[in-house]
C-alpha cells in the first residue's frame, strides 16, 4: 500500500506492537528501520503524526533513534506511557500481565 500512495496523503499511520524480532540476528526484520519510517514520513501531510507502540524496551529504543534520526520527523519528547485514548491490544494486555508497560512514540511530520 505503501507504494501506490502518493507524499503527503496521510494524516496519521500507528503500528502498534510490530513484531520485536527479539534474537539480535533477527533485528534486520523489524518493521521500524530506517527505510520504513522514512517512506511513512513522506505519506504523511505536514502535521501528520507516526504513532509507534511496544512494551520491548530495545525496540523502543530503536523506534526513538530511528524516528529522531528521520530529517521530516519530530519525535517531541520521545517515548511517553499510552495515551488514554489509545485502545489497549490483547497483545499489550499479554505484555502487562508478564511486567512489560508499554512505550509509545508519536512523531510529527514537520
Amino acid at each position: 500500500l505503501m507504494d501506490v500512495l502518493g507524499p503527503g496523503t496521510l494524516s496519521g499511520i500507528r503500528a502498534f506492537f510490530p513484531d520485536p524480532w527479539p534474537k539480535v540476528r533477527h533485528h534486520k526484520r523489524r518493521l521500524v528501520q530506517p527505510a520504513f519510517v522514512h517512506r511513512a514520513a513522506q505519506l504523511l501531510a505536514p502535521g501528520g503524526t507516526l504513532h509507534l507502540a511496544t512494551d520491548i524496551t530495545h525496540y523502543a529504543d530503536q523506534m526513538l533513534s530511528v524516528c529522531a534520526a528521520e530529517p521530516l520527523l519530530d519525535v517531541g519528547s520521545g517515548l511517553v506511557p499510552r495515551p488514554d485514548w489509545r485502545p489497549i491490544t490483547g497483545y499489550e494486555r499479554r505484555g502487562l500481565a508478564a511486567g512489560r508497560p508499554s512505550a509509545d512514540l508519536i512523531a510529527t511530520r514537520v
